[in-house]
């Protein structure tokens, strides 16, 4: 979520055009290109200072959507102001704005509904019977490592990289509290398994969500990706395997059950990925409205449960208690919904458009895409994301949508997916683990393991070339 990569090399470009050109919009309204105007220099000003404010969010407190929602009215405001004074008005800039809005609107609506479920299905204790269930079963350290990877690695095409990385975290914390070495490498692996996971889903990573959105990549073309990302996930797994300690740790009885309702939720979350895929693939209508209507479904499922007098119980912030709720799908899902994290994406989507109807993403399109080859280039952006996230860098591309064929697009989701993993500040699941493991798990700790992160990423890449040859 900081593509201040992006910024840098805009800026190195911008003396190579001229001051600003004139081009008409399908509307009638001018388009400037004001890359070299004081627009242009004060917009990237803002985003970088905005970026360095999320990147020291864990140092500030400060909410990662604050700079960046201030940042994009900011950078469309100067844009106006400029279209104004210059040419009398600024029609064609609100109706870019409104084509930006209606981009977030769709992955708002999306994510909100995906939101709503895992929030239900966790005050359900779906997730804490499965972590209570694989506590009990007695595994030795090696087993846990491989279940925890690849069970990491299975959920998270259906929950969000980041959900299946903290359940998994806690049953490594569970059972291994008391060696750090096995925690430590378990949640390397973990993190690389989740985002690789993730990789060749639609559901299973923004990126990927935003580019089946966009029509780009039909649903069940993303499965081209399941054998590279499973050697990305692997070839790391291999080498870190043979570290983890050849022992068993203590048994423990920690025996939590479902609640009421929980399998049925478990359904109709399917039955709702189903409904968004059929919306989308057979009737070309966007997958966020088969996402609303399943939200139906669990909103009628919620009425049901609370008419037969079905009660709810969420944990307080202290964690000491639980407070008991009526069954209602505001207080138990929508409440609980990631807020900031879907005002940094509004924000995201806001700050890099703003940058793209300037004129810079088309000069980095140009050198990315033209000079050096999308192969390079798609390259270059998981590269990219492992040192800031993917998602503003997903969004750039899909932004400038270069001329590529299938394959150099499945690659650029797959590059994006992974890319993360190289660093544990490459993702969001890496920098929740690292607050969740109580210094077991840390940045260093990561790093010494990137070489053969960088090997499964490449080994990966190259897979792609292999198997999915025929899409290039």
């Amino acid at each position: 979520m900081r593509p201040i990569a992006v910024s840098v090399i805009a800026a190195a470009l911008m003396y190579l055009v001229p001051t600003f050109a004139i081009a008409m919009e399908s509307g009638g309204h001018p388009h400037l290109d004001l890359t070299t105007t004081w627009v242009g220099y004060t917009s990237l000003l803002v985003f970088v200072v905005a970026y360095l404010l999320v990147m020291a969010e864990e140092f500030t407190h400060l909410r990662k959507s604050k700079p960046v929602v201030l940042a994009a009215g900011l950078i469309w405001l100067f844009i106006a102001y400029y279209y104004t004074t210059e040419t009398g008005h600024s029609e064609g800039v609100g109706e870019a704005v409104r084509h930006n809005i209606m981009e977030f609107a769709e992955l708002f609506l999306f994510l909100l509904a995906a939101m709503t479920y895992i929030n239900t299905m966790e005050e359900r204790r779906v997730f804490e019977a499965l972590r209570s269930w694989l506590i009990r079963r007695g595994f030795s350290y090696r087993k846990l490592f491989l279940l925890t990877g690849i069970l990491a690695f299975c959920i998270s095409p259906v929950a969000d990289n980041l959900t299946t990385a903290l359940l998994m975290c806690a049953v490594v914390l569970a059972v291994g509290s008391d060696n750090p070495k096995f925690v430590g490498l378990a949640c390397i692996n973990i993190v690389v398994a989740a985002n690789a996971g993730g990789a060749f889903s639609p559901f299973g990573d923004i990126t990927t969500l935003m580019v089946w959105q966009k029509g780009i990549i039909h649903f069940q073309t993303f499965f081209l990706l399941f054998i590279p990302a499973v050697v990305t996930f692997g070839v790391p797994a291999y080498f870190m395997y043979k570290h983890i300690p050849d022992e068993t740790p203590p048994p423990h009885e920690d025996n939590v059950s479902m609640k009421r309702g929980a399998k049925r939720i478990i359904l109709l979350f399917l039955l709702t990925i189903a409904t968004a895929v059929s919306f989308h693939n057979f009737y070309h209508l966007p997958p966020v409205l088969g996402m609303m209507t399943g939200l139906a479904y669990l909103k009628f499922f919620f009425f049901y449960m609370k008419q037969t007098g079905e009660t709810a119980s969420l944990k307080r912030a202290d964690g000491d208690a639980e407070d008991v709720l009526p069954f209602d799908i505001f207080h138990l899902g929508v409440a609980r919904a990631e807020w900031d994290t879907l005002m940094f994406f509004y924000g995201v989507i806001l700050c890099v458009g703003g940058l793209g109807y300037i004129g810079y993403l088309e000069l980095v399109s140009q050198v990315s895409y033209g000079d050096l080859g999308p192969t390079f280039a798609n390259i270059g952006v998981g590269i990219l994301s492992a040192i800031v996230d993917n998602i503003p860098v997903m969004f750039a591309v899909l932004t400038m949508n270069p001329e590529m064929s299938q394959g150099q697009w499945l690659l650029v989701t797959l590059t994006a997916g992974v890319g993360g993993s190289m660093l544990s500040i490459g993702s969001a699941a890496g920098v929740a683990l690292m607050g969740q493991s109580k210094g077991m798990y840390t940045f260093f700790g990561h790093l010494r393991y990137t070489p053969v992160i960088a090997a499964g990423y490449v080994a990966g890449i190259v897979t792609h070339f292999i198997v999915n040859f025929w899409t290039f």
